[in-house]
């Protein structure tokens, strides 16, 4: 398995499995196939509602504890000091770990101060190998870290062929955070996988259009999490290191970029008033 290596000297694999909108009574089945096919990078969410699926195909996997990577995220909800650390000790309740990898806040809104100072008490006590955030723009990732004391070892943006987040790449290139992609294939918006020019790339090299997407993903030295409940799929979205796109195939995918998500617009004042105000739990 390929890895990167995070601001804080951790290794952290470059492909993992994500299991966003996986339903709860699916999710075991479908991490123990992750696993049992090579995956060591699994990415949740306490607002995903499957952590406890998560952390039973993980005991039960046979698996070391230190050869897999483990996600899992805050969500506005929790983002004060007290609620934070709560939160945190109810994840792992439910995933049934003794510590964390990586510990992201999910969403840049509410009292995400608070919330990242009690992710570094977490940090400092050894509880989380790493943390960072989600969805965070340049700007606002930039005055968090300038006012903290850990900086964030990932931010996780939506990155696809269609939102290529290329000014964010770059600042976080010269910041040394990690860029982590969710939504890599866009949740199958604008017909992706069948993309005329994904599939005469895919069709050049003997693959499908999300290991092209993956593979570009990965060339532009960006960790994804693709999500997939067919086993056949998550192999495919795994074997992404025995070829390489050529510039011109890189170029040609560049030109794909949009500039916006497809998925929400993340300036629209219902939206993320809805992100800011939803409850996951009473």
């Amino acid at each position: 398995m390929n890895s990167v290596r995070l601001n804080n000297g951790i290794s952290m694999p470059s492909i993992g499995f994500g299991v966003y909108q996986i339903p709860e009574n699916e999710t075991e089945r479908v991490v123990t196939d992750a696993l049992e096919v090579g995956y060591r990078l699994i990415d949740t969410a306490s607002s995903y509602f499957n952590e406890e699926q998560v952390g039973n195909a993980i005991r039960h996997s046979g698996l070391k504890r230190e050869d897999i990577f483990v996600t899992t995220k805050l969500w506005v909800q929790d983002y004060e000091y007290d609620d934070a650390l709560r939160a945190f000790d109810l994840s792992m309740k439910k995933l049934g770990l003794d510590y964390l990898d990586l510990y992201l806040l999910h969403k840049p809104y509410g009292n995400y101060y608070a919330a990242w100072r009690a992710a570094e008490r977490l940090y400092k006590e050894g509880r989380v190998r790493a943390i960072g955030v989600t969805s965070f723009s340049c700007e606002r990732l930039q005055d968090l870290f300038l006012h903290n004391e850990v900086k964030p070892a990932v931010n996780q943006l939506e990155t696809h062929p269609f939102f290529q987040q290329q000014t964010a790449n770059a600042f976080l290139k010269q910041e040394g955070i990690q860029h982590e992609a969710w939504a890599p294939f866009a949740e199958g918006q604008n017909d992706i996988f069948n993309h005329p020019v994904l599939k005469t790339i895919a069709a050049n090299h003997g693959k499908t259009v999300g290991g092209v997407i993956l593979r570009w993903l990965n060339q532009r030295h960006i960790v994804v999490i693709p999500k997939t409940v067919h086993k056949e799929r998550m192999v495919e979205n795994l074997n992404i290191f025995d070829f390489r796109l050529t510039d011109e195939e890189m170029n040609a995918i560049a030109r794909l970029d949009t500039g916006r998500s497809p998925i929400y617009d993340d300036t629209d004042l219902a939206t993320t008033r809805w992100i800011g105000l939803h409850k996951i739990h009473d």
